[in-house]
């Protein structure tokens, strides 16, 4: 089901598409002008292709795959010249180059660029690998594209990828608290049976999405790398965002931890003590919607709850049933101590969207 534009508008990782799109496509076509139309280079098709390949989400790895990318192009002319001079222009030719520059792929620095080091080999090798000036020409051309790609990533907009980061942490304590209060939902309607494995697979999903965040963190922190802008500064070492998914982390296992223990119980046909089952259920649900809304004032008044609830709670019932209560108590008490954090700093702050000043600015239409 596709999104409506609205909200792909007012998405952040919509707009950090569309912007690397439109960066990709200028560096390629300035590329292709300075080595077809300023320098009239014979072949000038490597220098868009070079820039296509190097400008990448953030400026460090633009950078290093840069390098990577004109030390690969001259490893594969020198080799497609070598080649072609020892055993001339047929399949043999063409065989052996391939094998030699795929080969090359066991090599950690150019293992990236394994499969241009191939493809360019043999572009030199088939178009021509006697003319020196020829040859110099596809370096020239490759220089250009890794250039022009470096120079349009490093100055236009250079990216700081933050706001997929926070957008995608700040969606997960709200996809917790959810969980938590489907399952006591779930307990309510007496339902632990038909739902306890759809509650586990959904803590899966969360273990995913968390998995996603750290790589966008990283992203983030790298894109915070060579990055000239004045706010990459304070992104060059998150460690804010690394405390805040340890503890979401800590939450989602509690959680799969706690629906496991449901299940197990269910199973047995063990008898809870109903007045701690009621009086349990609630929090759980209370503490669901708390996470949800991010507010820390009512994971402490759950957390506070709990406590009580345990010393409320006749000794006997819970010494009968402890297994279960105990576990059961701890589960939440430890979702609740690592989501009260995480509550304290949702939202995290972010920039606007592109075009939010602009429609914040747009005069509103006279009612009618």
């Amino acid at each position: 089901m596709h999104e409506p534009w609205g909200e792909r508008v007012r998405d952040p990782i919509f707009w950090n598409d569309v912007v690397q799109l439109v960066k990709t496509v200028v560096a390629a076509v300035i590329a292709w002008v300075v080595a077809a139309s300023v320098l009239e280079l014979p072949q000038p098709f490597l220098a868009p292709w070079a820039a296509l390949l190097v400008v990448h989400a953030t400026v460090y790895r633009t950078f290093s795959r840069g390098l990577q990318q004109v030390a690969g192009t001259v490893v594969a002319v020198v080799l497609a010249a070598l080649v072609g001079n020892l055993l001339g222009l047929d399949t043999v030719a063409v065989a052996v180059l391939l094998v030699v520059t795929l080969a090359m792929g066991s090599l950690p620095w150019l293992g990236a660029e394994v499969t241009t080091i191939a493809t360019t080999a043999l572009v030199v090798l088939t178009t021509g690998f006697t003319d020196d000036a020829r040859l110099i020409s596809r370096l020239l051309d490759t220089g250009i594209g890794v250039g022009v790609g470096l120079l349009v990533n490093f100055v236009v907009w250079p990216p700081l990828r933050r706001r997929t980061a926070i957008i995608a942490m700040d969606r997960i304590d709200g996809a917790i608290g959810e969980l938590l209060a489907d399952i006591g939902d779930g307990i309510s309607r007496g339902r632990i049976n038909s739902d306890v494995e759809d509650w586990v697979e959904r803590s899966r999903d969360l273990d995913g999405q968390i998995d996603h965040a750290w790589a966008l963190v990283r992203q983030a922190k790298e894109s915070a790398r060579m990055n000239p802008r004045r706010s990459a500064s304070e992104f060059r070492d998150p460690t804010q965002w690394h405390g805040l998914l340890r503890r979401m982390e800590q939450a989602v296992a509690e959680t799969r931890s706690l629906a496991r223990t449901l299940g197990r119980q269910h199973a047995r046909r063990s008898t809870w003590d109903q007045a701690f089952a009621v009086s349990w259920t609630r929090l759980l649900t209370d503490a669901g919607s708390a996470v949800s809304d991010a507010d820390p004032d009512a994971i402490a008044t759950v957390r506070e709850r709990l406590e009580g609830l345990v010393d409320d709670a006749s000794a006997g019932a819970l010494a009968e049933n402890w297994p279960v209560h105990g576990a059961l108590v701890i589960n939440l008490r430890n979702i609740l101590d690592a989501m009260d954090e995480v509550a304290a700093m949702n939202p995290l702050g972010q920039p606007p969207a592109p075009l939010s000043r602009i429609r914040r600015s747009r005069p509103a239409r006279p009612s009618t």
